[in-house]
């Protein structure tokens, strides 16, 4: 299967080319950089990968099955799809551009206008363990944001049996590398190293809307998410620590019977044993994500923590087992 990438120079651009060069079935047609076209991947990288960097006016999204887009978020973006579409590839985008369903929520929270409403209808959210049937179908998939995987997924079993009770609260904290590879004071290394920093907090991160939007559509009603993203020292991780609160009748064997049946035959969530919870290292360089459950008390309070690779699970990866549902290949197939 011919892929292209464009955007291969960013930290989730780089990440897919080294999870595809391992993937039996996937070969690179091209990688775009605009800062390093005409070079080689080794001198964007410490690698020894000389793949060739091209502008992406010099690629060929036609000749490729699938075309990712690792490019930021805006009209760049949104012009490349439309672009490759008409090509005839089928386009995984690892941007907020598509993941929306309603142009007025993404205006709400974006700003502006989507310049292509036609295509935010037709994009599919690429949560496989949700949305796996249309996933394979599709033209075009949203991959979900590195935040909302983790927290999708820890809340997925509850939300499609109707336990939520129409607020969570949720505490996480990234890796840097979730923050891209463009320079910003925030991320150099002495502002972040030795620390320990929220930001974004309340009802304000763009992810919550992508959160928001998909619980309702679990549960069939509205449910509202209170957001604190911190960034962690390290480079790469999620864990997120969720607290829900459940009816009080619900006994933590019926939770943990829940969970257990919902994600029996998902290859990359795995709940842990009673008593035990997910760290950064259950899920790094993984495609997984690890979940814990613990109760609190009898008034039916819960912390469900969630262990994520921000580039694999909550990206690239993800991207990757997206592609494998698309082109009828096992799921996880380059991912294991």
């Amino acid at each position: 299967m011919r892929i292209g990438i464009y955007g291969a120079t960013g930290y989730t651009g780089f990440e897919l080319i080294r999870w595809l060069r391992r993937h039996p079935q996937a070969e690179i047609a091209f990688a775009t950089s605009r800062s390093y076209a005409g070079k080689r991947l080794s001198d964007a990288f410490a690698t020894t990968d000389t793949l060739p960097l091209i502008d992406a006016g010099a690629a060929d999204p036609g000749a490729c099955e699938i075309v990712f887009l690792c490019l930021p978020h805006g009209e760049t973006t949104i012009a490349t799809a439309r672009e490759a579409l008409a090509a005839g590839a089928r386009v995984i985008d690892l941007s907020n551009d598509f993941r929306l369903r309603d142009p007025q929520l993404y205006a709400r929270w974006f700003k502006h206008d989507h310049s292509a409403p036609d295509l935010l209808a037709e994009a599919v959210y690429g949560l496989p363990e949700r949305y796996r049937e249309r996933i394979r179908q599709a033209r075009l998939v949203a991959n979900p944001g590195c935040y909302p995987t983790s927290v999708l997924l820890a809340l997925l079993p509850l939300a499609e049996a109707g336990w939520l009770d129409g607020q969570v609260i949720v505490d996480a904290k990234s890796g840097v590398s979730g923050a891209g590879r463009s320079l910003s004071l925030k991320t150099h290394f002495v502002e972040v190293n030795e620390n320990f920093a929220p930001y974004n907090i309340g009802h304000t991160h763009r992810h919550i809307a992508e959160m928001e939007q998909e619980l309702a559509a679990m549960t069939g009603a509205p449910i509202h998410v209170i957001f604190a993203p911190h960034l962690l020292p390290v480079s790469r991780g999620i864990l997120s620590t969720i607290y829900v609160r459940l009816a009080p009748e619900l006994t933590p064997a019926q939770v943990r019977a829940r969970y257990r049946e919902r994600y029996a035959d998902e290859p990359f969530v795995e709940l842990l044993p009673e008593g035990q919870v997910p760290t950064l290292h259950h899920t790094l360089h993984t495609n997984k994500v690890v979940l814990g459950l613990t109760p609190v008390d009898q008034r039916g309070n819960w912390i469900i923590t969630a262990s994520e690779d921000n580039l694999v699970k909550g990206a690239s990866g993800q991207a990757i087992q997206n592609m494998n549902i698309m082109l009828g290949l096992p799921e996880t197939t380059g991912l294991l």
